[in-house]
């Protein structure tokens, strides 16, 4: 038999190398807290992305439209037209019931622009406050197909005590009746899918557990800041393969 020279077997060596490399590597920024969501990982990475759901992003406090720059741009890398990217802005300062009525008018709005029948909302921060209201409260469950919640503080924060003077904060501190009115009883409702990322090293969210949701897919990012997730490119393509799913 014709023996293969030491140089063609080193390529052919190289080449399976590169294709286990290809095929193996997974994302690892984060570990879902439920298992269902681990053992159907490797079924969704080969089902085909549906990229044209509209989404909206929702800022944090002080935050606005600037924020999803970086957000943006990989939700246009994973598919989509910067035709259906939408971010919403509101008062920081004001009151979180107005808050998701505005944003209940927004995603009307997005809706009636775009033909689709439902939006995906992102949200970060005290976006996860007027989200959440705006999901059980107002009833937008309906009109919402994806929820991805980034650092939420949806049970509040112990961080908002230094802005106390704003109903806004009060409303994000945690035992308000605005905190109890979105955290009783299904606090994720209709048939939404819903998921968050929180961290330990996230430095705002007190406790940063505060995030999770009962019956979300929880996501425990290993470490990230607060303001870090902005522009976490790991984190946010998890999130667009979600949204996309």
């Amino acid at each position: 038999m014709r023996r293969r020279s030491p140089r063609r077997l080193l390529g052919v060596l190289a080449a399976v190398t590169a294709a286990f490399t290809l095929f193996g590597s997974t994302s690892a920024a984060g570990a879902a807290d439920r298992a269902p969501a681990a053992r159907t990982a490797s079924v969704a990475a080969v089902t085909p992305l549906s990229t044209s759901t509209p989404v909206v992003f929702v800022h944090g406090y002080t935050g606005n439209a600037s924020n999803w720059v970086t957000a943006m741009s990989v939700f246009q890398l994973n598919g989509w037209s910067s035709s259906k990217l939408f971010a919403y802005e509101y008062n920081s300062y004001g009151n979180n019931v107005t808050n998701a009525q505005g944003l209940a008018a927004f995603v009307n709005n997005v809706k009636a622009r775009t033909g689709a029948s439902k939006v995906a909302i992102v949200n970060h921060s005290m976006g996860g406050l007027v989200s959440q209201y705006y999901l059980k409260v107002l009833g937008g469950n309906t009109s919402v197909s994806h929820l991805a919640s980034i650092a939420g503080a949806n049970h509040g924060t112990t961080f908002a005590s230094a802005c106390l003077i704003y109903t806004t904060c009060q409303q994000m501190y945690p035992g308000s009746s605005f905190i109890s009115q979105i955290s009783s009883g299904d606090e994720t409702p209709g048939d939404t899918k819903y998921a968050t990322w929180y961290s330990a090293c996230d430095g705002i969210i007190l406790p940063y557990t505060s995030t999770r949701l009962s019956g979300a897919t929880n996501n425990n990012v290993l470490c990230q800041t607060h303001i870090g997730y902005l522009a976490d490119t790991l984190v946010l393509g998890q999130i667009a393969r979600f949204v996309a799913s």
